[in-house]
């Protein structure tokens, strides 16, 4: 995949925390299909099936599955762009991987090995999201688990390390080490996260996504993770450190231009 992209380009990862339902994933992947053609971006659709890890009970956790995956598979066709998705579980490799093709790992999974074993026997591409609480040096064991099980089709994401209690940074210098264990994406919105809120639902800072974004350009990122929606305020899931997608096209052409500039360094 990695391969194929100009020097002067980068894989974007974009679309809604959550599947909501057929009408708005549809309608954000257009636009967003609308936005990368254009560029000459090379895409991946984002969209968790199902939300695993919410802070509490009451919490949206999904449409339904197969309902969900069924979505995703639509948007694969109909707009000719690979899609993907979590994963929670070794049990649920298996049947995502009939739908997408590129299974995540949670960074709070990240090590938990039954279910990278299990997402890299299926032969699909495997992201595993670096733990917040993982130096990027130990991301190493991961990535190893995934091709130790015959699989060389690994990429690996930034998302932020945990700092104090209701935080998260990022740390630079974690993205050279990731690069050399595998292609790395930095999530820009995940990493505005303020979680833990004392109202149980997480926080963020959205005005940072593009100081993150550009930073990450910079330091040559393979690519941009980013959650989009088109009315943050509204979405089901992680709406307070998603990007407005009206604001996508600016940041985009913002983070092509500095990518054009550092491909000549």
């Amino acid at each position: 995949m990695f391969n194929e992209i100009p020097k002067e380009k980068f894989l974007l990862i974009a679309g809604p925390c959550a599947i909501e339902g057929e009408e708005i994933a549809l309608k954000i992947a257009e636009k967003l299909i609308s936005i990368t053609s254009k560029l000459s971006l090379p895409l991946v659709f984002k969209g968790s099936y199902r939300k695993a890890n919410r802070t509490r009970l009451d919490s949206f956790t999904g449409i339904g599955d197969l309902k969900a995956l069924k979505i995703l598979k639509k948007i694969n066709s109909e707009f000719n762009v690979p899609v993907i998705t979590d994963i929670h579980d070794k049990n649920e490799a298996d049947i995502a991987a009939e739908y997408v093709d590129i299974l995540q790992i949670p960074a709070f999974l990240a090590r938990q090995t039954d279910l990278l074993v299990g997402a890299a026997k299926t032969n699909r591409i495997v992201n595993i999201k670096k733990g917040q609480f993982m130096s990027a040096e130990s991301m190493k064991y991961a990535v190893d688990k995934v091709k130790q099980s015959g699989n060389e089709n690994v990429m690996l994401t930034e998302r932020g390390t945990q700092f104090g209690y209701n935080d998260l940074i990022v740390d630079f210098r974690g993205i050279s080490e990731l690069k050399k264990l595998a292609p790395t994406i930095l999530d820009v919105t995940h990493s505005v996260q303020r979680p833990n809120q004392t109202s149980g639902v997480t926080g963020g800072n959205p005005e940072y996504i593009e100081s993150l974004a550009r930073a990450g350009i910079v330091n040559n990122v393979d690519g941009i993770f980013l959650e989009t929606h088109t009315d943050p305020s509204q979405a089901k899931s992680d709406g307070a450190n998603m990007l407005d997608i009206n604001n996508l096209e600016g940041l985009l052409n913002n983070l092509l231009t500095l990518r054009e500039a550092t491909s000549k360094i």
